[in-house]
């Protein structure tokens, strides 16, 4: 089966930083994305977990999108240019998918 090239974004944020996350990926007219409930993880502040937390902050989630390469560097910049001033991590990696038209 032919595969094709692309480059998969995930973008760890806090749940209160969501909503504008989101809004900022439909105004880049990124085609999709998924969010995915981060439930316990290490970082440089040490081990968290989802159930330790009251409320939204704290709270993590993941972010994932596939795009062009092409399209990269547009999208990368404005989402940094967010999460960097929060607690999150942005993370580029290589994909193969099967239907390139999605993205």
């Amino acid at each position: 089966m032919q595969t094709f090239a692309k480059k998969r974004l995930d973008i760890v944020i806090e749940v209160p930083m969501l909503r504008r996350l989101l809004d900022l990926m439909d105004q880049l007219q990124v085609s999709g994305y998924t969010v995915i409930p981060a439930i316990a993880g290490r970082g440089k502040d040490g081990t968290w977990h989802r159930e330790a937390t009251v409320g939204d902050a704290g709270r993590m989630v993941v972010v994932q999108c596939i795009l062009d390469e092409a399209r990269i560097e547009a999208i990368l910049k404005p989402v940094f240019q967010l999460v960097s001033t929060q607690i999150g991590i942005v993370s580029i990696c290589d994909v193969e998918v099967v239907r390139p038209e999605h993205f």
